[in-house]
């Protein structure tokens, strides 16, 4: 294991450890879980970014972009400063390290806040890593002919499982269909928004 992947576990471990403080455990009797998004038992997160930017000490990035889904907030930040290729990813290595504990002291935060896990990550220049991030399985069953194309691009070394087949059919998909699935979202959002203003049985 390298050090970064041995920093990404431990980051990642004491952010988890304090994710179970407050409300409960995401997905038990104590917490807010959520089988899918119609059932709206997660804490909004529209104010998610509002809440970073206010938060976030203002040294920190020149940019921030906060996105949300049920089971995670990804922080990506510009780094307010300037730097290309090597000098860049030292950079950003050095603000990892000198901001580990204050970043898990902001996730903890939120997601005592937003129940979701907090991921992070930073920019300069064209370098950019993820700090940690959560990589959520996704179970699904799938017929033949579905199955046959996730072997077509296994078999054509495209993908080196089914599932890392299907991994990659879904980023193809939002990469070409970024407009629809805006849509999509926003009619969602617009359900879920009406089925809080409706009374509550």
């Amino acid at each position: 294991m390298t050090r970064d992947e041995y920093d990404e576990t431990r980051e990642g471990r004491e952010q988890a450890q304090g994710r179970w403080r407050g409300r409960g455990r995401v997905g038990s009797p104590g917490g807010r879980g959520r089988g899918g998004w119609q059932v709206a038992d997660l804490p909004a997160a529209d104010d998610a970014e509002d809440w970073f930017r206010g938060r976030l000490p203002s040294a920190w990035f020149s940019e921030v972009e906060v996105t949300v889904d049920r089971e995670e907030i990804l922080v990506v930040g510009t780094l307010a400063e300037e730097a290309d290729g090597a000098e860049a990813e030292g950079r950003i290595s050095r603000f990892r390290a000198e901001t580990r504990a204050e970043r898990i002291e902001i996730a903890e935060e939120a997601q005592s806040r937003y129940q979701r896990k907090v991921s992070w990550g930073a920019r300069l220049g064209a370098s950019g890593s993820l700090f940690t991030h959560v990589a959520a399985p996704v179970m699904t069953r799938l017929r033949q002919p579905e199955r046959r194309v996730l072997d077509t691009l296994v078999d054509a070394g495209v993908a080196r499982s089914r599932s890392d087949a299907l991994a990659w059919s879904v980023r193809l998909v939002g990469e070409h269909a970024d407009e629809w699935l805006g849509q999509l979202r926003e009619a969602m959002a617009e359900v879920d928004k009406l089925r809080s203003d409706g009374p509550t049985v």
